[in-house]
C-alpha cells in the first residue's frame, strides 16, 4: 500500500514538473531561407548553374553541328573516315553526359557548402534563445503534427530579429522575388 501511495505521489510530482517545463517552436525553414546570407548563396548558386548550363549548351551545340555534318557527308566518306567521325560523335556524347553528371554533383555540393553555415547560424540562434528562455524543447514547426500555441512559445520572430530578417520579408515575398527573377531570366533568353 505504501508503494502504491509512493508511486502515485511520484507520478503526480512528475506531471507537476512537466507542467512547469517551457516548450517552444520555430519555423526553421523560414529562418534559413529568409536570412540575408541566403540571398547571396542563391545568387552564387544561380551564377554557377547558369555557367554550367551555358557550357553544357555549347557542348551540345558542337555535337549537333558535327552530327549534322556527319549526316550530310557520311555517304561520301570512306569507311575509315565515317568510322572516325562516328567514334568522335560517340566520344563527344559521352563527355557531355559525364560533364552533366559531374556538374550536377558539384552544384549540389556547392549548395550544401554555401547553406551549411546558414543552417549552423540559425541553429545557434535558436539554441541561444532556448537556453536564455529556459525552454526544454524547441521543435521545428514544419515537422510537427500539432502545436498548441497556448502552451508553447513561437521563437520565430525573436530569431528573425537576431538574424537580421526584416519584418516585411516573408516566404511569400521570397517566392515572388524568385519567380520574378526566373521570369526575367527567361525573357533574356
Amino acid at each position: 500500500m505504501k508503494k502504491v501511495i509512493l508511486l502515485a505521489a511520484l507520478a503526480m510530482m512528475s506531471v507537476a514538473a512537466l507542467a512547469q517545463q517551457k516548450f517552444a517552436y520555430v519555423n526553421f525553414t523560414e529562418l534559413v531561407q529568409l536570412m540575408p546570407e541566403a540571398d547571396q548563396a542563391r545568387a552564387t548558386i544561380d551564377a554557377s548553374t547558369k555557367e554550367a548550363s551555358e557550357t553544357y549548351q555549347a557542348m551540345a551545340d558542337e555535337w549537333n553541328t558535327k552530327y549534322q555534318q556527319y549526316q550530310q557527308k557520311a555517304s561520301t566518306w570512306t569507311p575509315a573516315i565515317r568510322e572516325t567521325k562516328e567514334k568522335e560523335l560517340t566520344d563527344m556524347q559521352q563527355r557531355i553526359q559525364e560533364f552533366n553528371q559531374t556538374v550536377q554533383a558539384e552544384l549540389q555540393q556547392q549548395q550544401q557548402q554555401l547553406m551549411a553555415p546558414l543552417y549552423k547560424k540559425a541553429q545557434e540562434t535558436v539554441e541561444k534563445l532556448a537556453k536564455d528562455g529556459g525552454y526544454v524543447f524547441v521543435i521545428d514547426q514544419s515537422t510537427a503534427l500539432y502545436i498548441d500555441p497556448a502552451q508553447a512559445d513561437d521563437l520565430t520572430k525573436p530569431a528573425r530579429k537576431i538574424l537580421g530578417i526584416p519584418d516585411d520579408r516573408t516566404m511569400e515575398s521570397l517566392q515572388k522575388e524568385l519567380q520574378a527573377q526566373a521570369q526575367a531570366l527567361a525573357e533574356q533568353q
